[in-house]
């Protein structure tokens, strides 16, 4: 009998919530005893865990965001309490909206409970919409990113659970957030309009930070997953060319360095080619 009590525990001290004062547990996950099984990475650079005989299924990017249960305001650890009164404001004056989203789309969700797999998922899409009004200072660009990105994870994870309820629509609608997120990252890190190192880990997973590198590899590969349903031809090609000048520039910086795993580079090789080849044929369609 699997024992689900042993997977997370509860904090002892109170967290406090900044937005409505609400005390609440922060719930944390526990590490180690065969927990996590390591699998494969994916193409979006994503880890992914073999079922534990004892613990079952556990998703650890369930436990990383903070969420107040009573508000539902939503942010990473660091970020939670260091909050300016002009973003509480807001995010006061945004407290019934973000009621109002979460009834809308999910039946009977309490924060309150053990994290699970639909938690997770609510608690990404939660923080997408708090960090929008969150100062530059925090990074609110690369925390929507990722944090996009982690919610199509999570709700692809439940659309393949639940193949009849909208998981796989929203799994889509933050794929193409986390799209758009990610070129502005490139423009944010080129001139420096959000603080790099208020971002943090840069995931775009929870195993490893893969950092500017990440960051690069994964614009590029969701360009080529969403990127291509820009219906603008010439912005199209537009948008790949810029993905493979970083990924150009991300493999010859990886080739010279001894720190860039070995499987990073491969898989940008592979996705240089893609966009290679795609761009070609775009580039002939204006021709004709």
């Amino acid at each position: 009998m699997r024992d689900e009590k042993k997977i997370s525990f509860r904090q002892k001290n109170p967290t406090v919530c900044p937005i409505c004062r609400y005390e609440f547990y922060r719930e944390e996950m526990f590490t180690g005893s065969g927990r996590l099984i390591a699998d494969k990475l994916t193409d979006e650079l994503r880890r992914l865990y073999k079922e534990s005989n004892k613990y079952g299924k556990i998703y650890p990017l369930a436990y990383t965001l903070t969420v107040c249960p009573n508000c539902l305001y939503t942010a990473y650890p660091k970020d939670f309490n260091e909050i300016s009164q002009e973003e509480v404001e807001k995010l006061q004056n945004m407290r019934q909206a973000r009621q109002d989203a979460q009834a809308k789309f999910f039946d009977r969700l309490d924060f309150h409970d053990d994290r699970n797999l639909i938690l997770g998922a609510v608690s990404y899409m939660l923080a997408v919409d708090c960090y929008n009004f969150r100062k530059k200072n925090v990074a609110p660009t690369f925390k929507m990113g990722v944090s996009s990105l982690r919610a199509a994870w999570l709700f692809l994870d439940l659309a393949k659970e639940f193949p009849d309820k909208i998981y796989n629509k929203l799994s889509m609608f933050f794929y193409k957030k986390a799209y758009e997120f990610y070129i502005k990252i490139l423009d944010l890190l080129q001139s420096g309009g959000e603080p790099a190192e208020a971002a943090g880990n840069m995931g775009p997973d929870t195993d490893k930070n893969w950092g500017y590198e990440g960051i690069l590899y994964v614009s590029a590969v969701l360009t080529v997953k969403y990127g291509s349903t820009e219906k603008d031809l010439a912005k199209k090609i537009e948008n790949f060319n810029i993905s493979k000048k970083y990924l150009s520039r991300l493999f010859g910086a990886g080739k010279s360095s001894k720190s860039t795993p070995s499987d990073l580079l491969d898989k940008t090789r592979l996705l240089y080619d893609k966009i290679n080849t795609m761009i070609t044929e775009w580039e002939g369609q204006e021709t004709v």
